[in-house]
């Protein structure tokens, strides 16, 4: 699913997404449904709109209705934010989405594997978003424990 604000960012950042299997506005579509509730389901980027809505039951689109499905029926849902600062209502929205069984987390990149480059960082995020979100993979960043002293 591709929501219609993510395809004006893309466009802007000039990004290209993939096409979309599903309408954004159209909540009959199967994933909107319990009986077919996906396993897991990683939002990225996660608008702070988008966390609001689901951390308050607020389905009024594919998206967000999945979202409230994910969590009704105790599937994984990832919600990768990556707004900066956040304020105190982000705050209590990702605390909300974290009590109901969501996973917040922020596109905050790790340095302690010493990135050389915009593409190590944004690998560190997806390495660590696939982690989460329990899909196989081959992290090419691991951390290996360090002898101090």
């Amino acid at each position: 699913m591709v929501s219609g604000t993510a395809r004006k960012v893309a466009e802007y950042e000039g990004t290209e997404l993939p096409s979309s299997d599903y309408n954004e506005e159209d909540i009959t579509a199967p994933p909107a449904s319990g009986t077919n509730a996906p396993d897991t389901m990683i939002i990225v980027p996660c608008s702070v709109k988008t966390l609001g809505k689901i951390a308050n039951g607020i389905s009024d689109n594919l998206i967000t209705r999945t979202a409230e499905v994910c969590l009704k029926e105790r599937k994984k849902l990832v919600l990768v934010l990556r707004e900066t600062p956040l304020s105190y209502i982000t705050i209590e929205n990702m605390r909300k989405v974290t009590l109901a069984g969501g996973i917040v987390l922020p596109a905050s990149p790790g340095f302690y594997h010493k990135p050389k480059s915009i593409d190590d960082l944004v690998e560190y995020v997806v390495e660590k978003i696939l982690n989460v979100a329990g899909v196989e993979h081959h992290p090419k960043i691991k951390w290996e424990g360090e002898v101090l002293g």
